[in-house]
């Protein structure tokens, strides 16, 4: 399969920017880490995809974007982090949710994620990270991410998310794109984007139809001359480590700690983003517990 990819772009003089990604590859080595279920694989995939465009927008190197969507459905929510060289972890809460498709007949993400709201964190090395959230319109991903970027950074948007299955349940395609009015856009241009998006297809059916970001854009922005600047590779990817562990174990206290030593067993922790098992014996434990 090819390679997933983001292209940032460019159009009507520079008074739009836009982000078109594909994401088969890394929606694929998510739902494999964490077996979900297809319903649990297109919520992932498209908050990971949101993610990857979103994270290629920071500025800094070790600049970090969480987006964490609580909702009170089955599924009861996700959580994706992202940074700025297009690189993305993340995992589902109820990895395993069934429900019975939509009225239209495709997988109900927005019942499986229900009510709830969406947070979006940048830390950028401050004191305190930047936290916005908003309220689920739909718990369809895109237009929740839509809302999120008018309500709470005055940035009119577009977003079309989509993740398209395959019958064994593996994922057949997956993308998106991220369309944002410039503050000094004239408003013949919002009026003719806004024509232009309420006639073109689903991001569903341009994945299906194998459109690439660079034609996803094109077929947007048409006789709006998008020019795209950038170019970059994404992937699904985890820094966890087994140092990252023993200190996540540690920060259970001490008392827990020692329990786990009475226990006399090894202990097996899991990283919740890729689902790496990382194994401590009874010795680790006690090292743990000493320089605790």
């Amino acid at each position: 399969m090819t390679e997933d990819y983001i292209v940032r772009a460019t159009a009507a003089d520079n008074q739009i920017r836009a982000f078109a990604a594909t994401t088969r590859e890394l929606t694929e080595a998510a739902r494999q880490a964490h077996n979900t279920s297809p319903i649990a694989t297109a919520a992932l995939g498209r908050l990971m995809t949101a993610g990857v465009m979103m994270g290629s927008m920071l500025k800094g190197e070790d600049d970090l974007l969480t987006l964490k969507i609580s909702g009170d459905g089955p599924m009861r929510g996700l959580l994706v982090t992202a940074n700025a060289r297009a690189e993305v972890k993340g995992y589902v809460y109820e990895p395993d949710v069934l429900l019975p498709a939509s009225a239209a007949g495709k997988l109900d993400v927005g019942g499986a994620v229900g009510r709830g709201t969406l947070s979006v964190i940048r830390d950028m090395g401050l004191k305190e990270p930047y936290i916005g959230q908003t309220q689920l319109v739909s718990g369809e991903i895109a237009e929740d991410i839509t809302y999120y970027y008018a309500a709470s950074e005055q940035v009119p948007s577009s977003v079309g998310l989509g993740v398209l299955m395959n019958r064994d349940n593996t994922v057949r395609r997956a993308g998106g794109f991220i369309l944002q009015l410039m503050p000094f856009t004239d408003e013949s241009v919002v009026g003719a984007l806004e024509k232009r998006l309420a006639g073109v297809r689903s991001v569903t059916a341009m994945l299906d139809a194998g459109l690439t970001p660079e034609q996803i854009l094109q077929e947007l922005l048409e006789d709006m001359e998008p020019v795209i600047s950038d170019r970059m590779p994404a992937a699904f990817r985890c820094d966890c480590s087994r140092e990252r562990v023993s200190k996540a174990i540690l920060s259970t206290g001490r008392r827990e700690l020692q329990e786990m030593i009475a226990d006399g067993q090894p202990v097996e922790a899991g990283c919740q983003f890729c689902g790496k098992k990382y194994c401590f014996s009874i010795a680790e434990l006690e090292e743990l517990l000493q320089n605790a």
